[in-house]
């Protein structure tokens, strides 16, 4: 990391980051060309969880290449000075890489689906068999974590 002094090492730090972000941006590469995805998620301490449809463009390209990048952040707005260019953003960031993995036991899809649910602070519930057929769900193994933060 070239700016030391904004770098995050503490990994508790960085795992309340990722409890509080209300957002993850999954980034993915097919054939070269990069592919960037704003997701709903959860977070388990090892895995970030993500629920999809079957199929789709994120989907085809996961399938071909499931090494991923993934990136959350809590932002306060600028830091203003007299001169525009010497504003700053106030923010915290993790950002994440690993490898996606598709989850298809049920029991598997549940413990997912409930850690989503817990992030955005809804109780867990029982999904339905063919409710739990219909999701895909994706475990995002993570290989690697840094964090960063300014103001």
């Amino acid at each position: 990391m070239r700016r030391k002094d904004r770098e995050i090492t503490d990994r508790e730090e960085m795992e309340l980051i990722l409890q509080a972000a209300p957002v993850c941006r999954l980034a993915m590469a097919c054939d070269g060309e990069p592919y960037v995805v704003p997701v709903c998620f959860g977070y388990d301490k090892e895995s970030i969880f993500i629920h999809s449809a079957r199929e789709g463009e994120k989907i085809e390209i996961l399938r071909e290449n499931p090494r991923v990048c993934v990136e959350v952040d809590l932002t306060a707005g600028p830091i203003r000075d007299e001169n525009p260019c010497a504003w700053e953003m106030q923010y915290k960031s993790v950002i994440c890489r690993g490898v996606a993995h598709f989850v298809e036991d049920p029991n598997e899809k549940q413990k997912a689906l409930d850690c989503i649910l817990h992030h955005y602070g809804a109780e867990s519930r029982p999904f339905p068999e063919k409710e739990l057929q219909a999701v895909c769900i994706i475990r995002i193994e993570i290989t690697g974590m840094t964090g960063k933060k300014m103001g």
